[in-house]
């Protein structure tokens, strides 16, 4: 049975800035809790197509389509073993968003798209409304809501972490 997951947050960044850190998966492991020791063990990186004109250039790199990637993480706080995570970017459109699939890891099935857009703050300041959309199919043995409550820790931790790491890129550090 498949089943859908999102979270959204509002950052003070301008799109460009919000996109190009969300599309180095280099941040992938900077932005996941801790205990969970995410590693980049493989990548097949793939470039973007061109920016489009007026699109500023940020430091790093941008997985385009095809880029594949093998994460390994701890699912279990104080568990030492540690599950692999293969990922392949399906779709990129700069300053828009990506989509990735699980090509081999926990889940049936995965699919995480990020999508952004300009947006305001309700107080008028000018951000970047980010949302994250998750369709996800698990083993029949595992509890959905387990599966459900560990999503909304990680992305409220993410939430936290992204800002945080934005806030300092923004600062040119």
């Amino acid at each position: 049975m498949e089943h859908r997951f999102h979270a959204e947050q509002w950052l003070p960044f301008p799109p460009a800035l919000v996109f190009a850190f969300f599309a180095n998966p280099e941040n992938l492991p900077r932005i996941m809790p801790a205990w969970q020791q995410v590693r980049i063990e493989e990548a097949f990186f793939t470039a973007p197509p061109p920016r489009p004109a007026g699109v500023p250039v940020y430091p790093g790199i941008a997985a385009g389509v095809g880029t594949e990637m093998l994460l390994s993480a701890r699912m279990l706080p104080y568990v030492p073993a540690r599950a692999g995570w293969r990922a392949r970017i399906e779709e990129f459109s700069w300053n828009e968003g990506f989509c990735d699939i699980q090509l081999s890891g926990p889940f049936r099935s995965w699919r995480h798209c990020h999508r952004l857009h300009e947006a305001n703050s309700a107080e008028g300041a000018p951000g970047t409304a980010v949302r994250d959309e998750i369709r996800y199919e698990i083993p029949r043995w595992l509890p959905e809501f387990l599966v459900r409550g560990q999503l909304e820790k990680a992305f409220r931790y993410r939430h936290l972490r992204a800002a945080e790491l934005l806030a300092l890129a923004a600062r040119g550090r």
